[in-house]
């Protein structure tokens, strides 16, 4: 059966978005984390077993209790989301845009559902299942206007997957920096450290100007804070090549669980490193978050 879900959000009153940090629900859970690997030529290494990993939260060593991927055969259900910038400044590029999305979505595999968030001075959701044939009408069919409300739309998208289960993982194309959100950086950050989100950014800024330095690091930071990446496309026929690389991190994507030996409900940052233990691949390259914040119960955050 074909389902869509539509949200509509108007001007600055970006609903479901908090600029603090959430309160998960007390009780035992699950800290799962994405992990992708590579070696030293940025190759995706794949065919790991949970043996190979060490996790350590604050100093302490885990036991993996779920791990799946490094194989699309036995990858957990991936939640994909893809936001497009279509403020008024995409016009003249939009056709081009358009057509490397639509090829991206059309190659991503073992896609359960994707959300498609597109944004100007508004932000607009869309869920479809993996084959409806309304998604690529969908792109085509907004015309590029307004402002550029970028964090809040990363905010609105954030807080729909929140609900879902397994690997989720947003893509997003902007050409500038943010002019029209209610949130600031500072509590979107907080927004992405609190998910288990990975996102995925591609800033095409040959408009950027002097600004252009400043808006590089902004998306390097959103997307090195959940163990994702950034990329800058000096032209639109360099997509392509970068969507590719996105769908390859996709593919050798490692998905780890283990319950805390911390079982303290107070809602604090717990910092987590992700090894490989392997023998001869101890320098590889390793991209996951940085972390988690534990779960919340009011009675212990007083103590």
């Amino acid at each position: 059966m074909i389902r869509i879900a539509a949200i509509a959000l108007v001007g600055l009153a970006v609903a479901g978005v908090s600029a603090q940090q959430p309160v998960f629900r007390a009780g035992v859970d699950l800290v799962n984390f994405g992990v992708f690997v590579a070696d030293k030529a940025g190759t995706p290494l794949t065919g790991l077993k949970p043996e190979d990993f060490e996790i350590v939260e604050d100093g302490t060593r885990q036991t993996v209790q779920y791990f799946a991927g490094g194989d699309p055969e036995n990858a957990p259900p991936l939640h994909l989301g893809f936001m497009i910038d279509m403020s008024g400044s995409m016009a003249d590029d939009m056709k081009d845009i358009r057509t490397a999305a639509i090829r991206f979505l059309d190659n991503v595999k073992r896609v359960q559902d994707i959300t498609v968030v597109d944004f100007d001075t508004e932000v607009r959701v869309a869920r479809f299942e993996g084959d409806d044939p309304r998604l690529v009408e969908h792109l085509r069919r907004r015309k590029p206007d307004g402002y550029t409300a970028l964090y809040d739309a990363i905010g609105v998208y954030l807080t729909g997957a929140s609900s879902q289960t397994g690997d989720k993982i947003l893509v997003m194309y902007t050409d500038g920096e943010d002019t029209r959100s209610a949130m600031n950086q500072g509590e979107l950050l907080d927004l992405l450290k609190s998910s288990d989100v990975t996102v995925y950014a591609i800033g095409y800024l040959q408009r950027g100007g002097s600004n252009r330095l400043t808006l590089q690091q902004t998306l390097h930071r959103l997307a090195s804070a959940t163990g994702g990446q950034a990329f800058f496309p000096t032209n639109l026929k360099d997509l392509d090549k970068m969507y590719e690389k996105i769908l390859g991190d996709i593919a050798a994507r490692y998905s780890i669980g283990y319950l805390s030996t911390n079982k303290r409900q107070d809602g604090a940052w717990r910092d987590v490193k992700v090894r490989v233990l392997r023998e001869g691949l101890k320098h590889v390259k390793i991209r996951t978050r940085s972390g988690y914040y534990a779960p919340y119960k009011a009675s212990e955050a007083r103590r």
